[in-house]
């Protein structure tokens, strides 16, 4: 007989000592932060090509700066959800890295210590020039023009944005947190963004137990060890529980 979903992800939960798990935006919407997705790929009349490239950048950082800083503000306000919290207190009785595709800074607000931000962070900016990122702890409301006091060049978000490459080494901290863990969770994610999806699957292929979280199928389902649907911050508070 078939083993129920949740009590197989339940018990390789609770068994593991190591665990990573891989978020998307699916839970952070969740504490009422909305994605591209939800708003049809548009904010305030603006497709994503208009704030989110380089070259929108180029073309007009001012509208860029204002989109961030709407982004900044609705973070600011945003608070971790159960299934943060969740995550932030499993760390009581295991080494719990979290890789993030989100940038609005939650995983640590709810207390995680081994966050591994894969696209950036809304709390950092950085020089359009070559000085390292600079982290703020407020919300940003920067006044234009926003240079470097460095340098003199631009200051943009220390986002990833689309059509930039990952950082190769928070991927490779993201590929040995994977390696080490003993199970590893897929929570609010669609398992099509690259390279982070790619992680899961590489998972999959090294015989780790992959449990996904989701409120809809995805290509990942046919091949973890356990789906579960529904809502993160219902499900990972009874599936983490001590």
């Amino acid at each position: 007989m078939k083993k129920d979903p949740f009590e197989l992800a339940r018990s390789l939960c609770s068994k593991a000592r190591r665990v990573c798990a891989l978020t998307g935006a699916g839970i952070s919407a969740e504490s009422g932060l909305a994605t591209f997705r939800d708003a049809g790929g548009l904010w305030e009349g603006h497709r994503v090509e208009d704030v989110a490239t380089p070259e929108a950048f180029r073309r007009d950082p001012r509208l860029v700066w204002q989109f961030y800083n709407a982004r900044r503000k609705a973070g600011a306000e945003a608070r971790p959800n159960p299934a943060h919290l969740a995550l932030a207190k499993l760390e009581e009785r295991a080494q719990v890295s979290v890789l993030t595709q989100n940038v609005d800074g939650l995983h640590g607000k709810a207390g995680s210590t081994r966050v591994v931000e894969l696209h950036g962070s809304l709390w950092r900016v950085r020089c359009t020039g070559e000085c390292p990122p600079l982290a703020h702890a407020e919300p940003l409301e920067l006044a234009w023009p926003t240079q470097c006091k460095r340098c003199g060049e631009l200051l943009r978000p220390d986002i990833v944005w689309f059509g930039e490459a990952l950082d190769p080494k928070v991927l490779e901290e993201s590929a040995r947190a994977m390696l080490e863990s003993e199970v590893f969770l897929v929570i609010g994610t669609s398992a099509l963004v690259q390279p982070a999806a790619s992680i899961a699957f590489e998972a999959v292929r090294r015989g780790i137990p992959v449990v996904e979280v989701n409120r809809e199928r995805t290509p990942l389902s046919k091949l973890a060890s356990a789906t579960l649907l529904g809502k993160a911050g219902e499900l990972l508070p009874k599936l983490l529980k001590a």
